[in-house]
């Protein structure tokens, strides 16, 4: 990448924030920003819960202008675990119904440091539950078509909630998307062993600093963030996985624990694919819908969901990593 390209994208990296101190402050911010940059039309959709022990998860179920698949997207915020909400991602959710003809169920997660981990984790899993084994109850007729979708800290999220299913032999999603999600532990430059912690971590949409924050609230135990609920990479048996959708930005940080991730899945049998978005921040799920990588993404993704373009051999031994020009 040019120095001049370099410079420009950093007009949009976002300022330094000492998540620890401020992230109620950056909550409100999502919702006021949401509020304002939200679809000109008002997007349809109602509220829900699935009751969790002795609280309930708010769901916010959003359709499609044109309902197009029979899929239902089980959406789980980023934000870090410990900001974003279903009224800050109500744009991002509408946009998705819209562009892939599905409805979308957004689920209202606890956040940390409030409910640290792994609070948000069992709220995600529980709500899964729900919709795989009694979807008439958030008013969804048909299981069988659950996809699983997370972005970042929700990425992590869906990935972690994909093995509890497995582990406790519950039924599970056939399918998930998981866009650039979080899957390791080790963010310093010094000691990670990804190289884009070292070549993005700083100066642009998402910094180590800023993810050591994060991790610090959800996950305050330095032993806990190993366990593989935490950090799914840690993980040593990742067999019986969804069919995965991974795809990553070329300028995050986040992106070669991600890909490791698609391809530890492959090795462990599972049918994935891997599709790296040239030029891409960290976020752009949350882009206007004319961005170039928010195109590129629901384009991938309407495909996968299609099945043109998931290798489907059972051995799912096969990576497809593209790295579109």
């Amino acid at each position: 990448m040019n120095r001049l390209f370099r410079s420009v994208l950093g007009l949009f990296a976002a300022p330094r924030l000492n998540v620890r101190e401020d992230y109620a402050k950056v909550r409100r911010f999502q919702q006021h920003v949401a509020a304002l940059t939200g679809p000109r039309y008002r997007p349809v959709y109602r509220q829900t819960a699935a009751d969790v022990g002795t609280h309930r998860v708010p769901v916010r179920v959003f359709q499609p202008k044109e309902k197009r698949r029979d899929e239902v997207l089980l959406f789980f915020h980023g934000g870090g675990w410990v900001t974003g909400d279903i009224e800050s991602y109500t744009p991002a959710c509408a946009t998705m119904a819209d562009l892939t003809g599905c409805v979308v169920a957004s689920v209202d997660y606890r956040l940390a440091p409030e409910h640290p981990f792994p609070s948000g984790l069992e709220d995600c899993y529980r709500v899964a539950r729900m919709l795989l084994e009694d979807p008439q109850r958030a008013g969804i007729e048909d299981a069988r078509n659950i996809v699983l979708v997370g972005d970042s800290a929700g990425g992590n999220l869906a990935a972690a909630v994909s093995l509890l299913l497995r582990e406790r032999g519950h039924r599970r999603a056939a399918r998930q998307i998981l866009l650039y999600p979080v899957t390791h532990w080790d963010h310093d430059p010094a000691t990670s062993p990804f190289d884009s912690v070292r070549e993005h971590g700083e100066g642009y949409r998402l910094t180590n600093a800023e993810v050591q924050d994060y991790f610090d609230l959800y996950a305050p135990d330095l032993q806990q963030r190993r366990d593989r609920l935490v950090s799914p990479l840690a993980a040593t048996d990742l067999s019986g996985q969804p069919r995965t959708l991974l795809i990553t930005a070329e300028l995050d940080l986040l992106r070669d624990e991600a890909e490791a991730y698609g391809q530890a899945l492959a090795e462990a049998g599972n049918e994935v694919r891997v599709h790296r978005v040239d030029g891409a921040l960290h976020g752009f799920i949350v882009l206007p819908r004319f961005s170039r990588p928010l195109r590129e993404a629901y384009e991938v993704i309407n495909a996968f969901l299609d099945d043109r373009s998931v290798d489907g051999s059972a051995s799912g031994e096969h990576t497809d990593l593209e790295e579109s020009a």
